[in-house]
């Protein structure tokens, strides 16, 4: 959620940008007062400083459209995740909300278990069951005992009578 609103600030302030300039371009242009540029003394450099005006503006356009997507790719994120944890038990959700468990976004399934290096925790949604994963990875012995107590309790609330594998 915080990306979204970090992009959805940063779309405001790039749209007040644009429109404040395009403000100040359309007052420098009336300024000319129609009267043709080529025949007067410094005239090319109005022009110039128009051209220069309209590929700012061109460039904040592209910067705003980007931005747009990036919110549009950031909301579709987020649907994911959200669909994804309407099939994961509340226990694990509970342990995600408090801080214990973090649900990754690119596998809304898979959870870290926090202080932990490398080992996952796998709600598996075929089978309904919870898994591990990479627990050989956890050399050192405090996150061993961390992953190993989350894990187990999960384990056992979740598993009940169900064969792991």
């Amino acid at each position: 959620m915080k990306r979204l609103e970090i992009l959805q600030a940063s779309l405001v302030k790039k749209e007040a940008l644009f429109n404040t300039n395009l403000e100040n371009h359309i007052e420098d242009v009336k300024s000319a007062n129609g009267q043709p540029l080529n025949d007067k003394k410094n005239g090319y450099v109005t022009l110039n400083r128009w051209d220069r005006q309209n590929d700012s503006l061109q460039n904040l356009n592209n910067s705003i459209e980007k931005t747009k997507n990036a919110i549009e790719r950031e909301e579709t994120k987020i649907a994911y995740v959200n669909q994804i944890s309407q099939e994961v038990p509340k226990e694990i959700l509970d342990l995600v909300s408090n801080g214990t468990l973090v649900q990754w976004r690119k596998h809304p399934n898979t959870f870290f278990v926090k202080g932990v290096d490398k080992a996952r925790i796998v709600w598996n949604l075929e089978k309904k069951l919870v898994m591990h994963r990479y627990t050989s990875e956890i050399k050192d012995k405090g996150q061993w005992a961390l992953f190993r107590d989350v894990y187990n309790n999960l384990n056992s609330v979740l598993n009940k009578g169900k064969a792991n594998g």
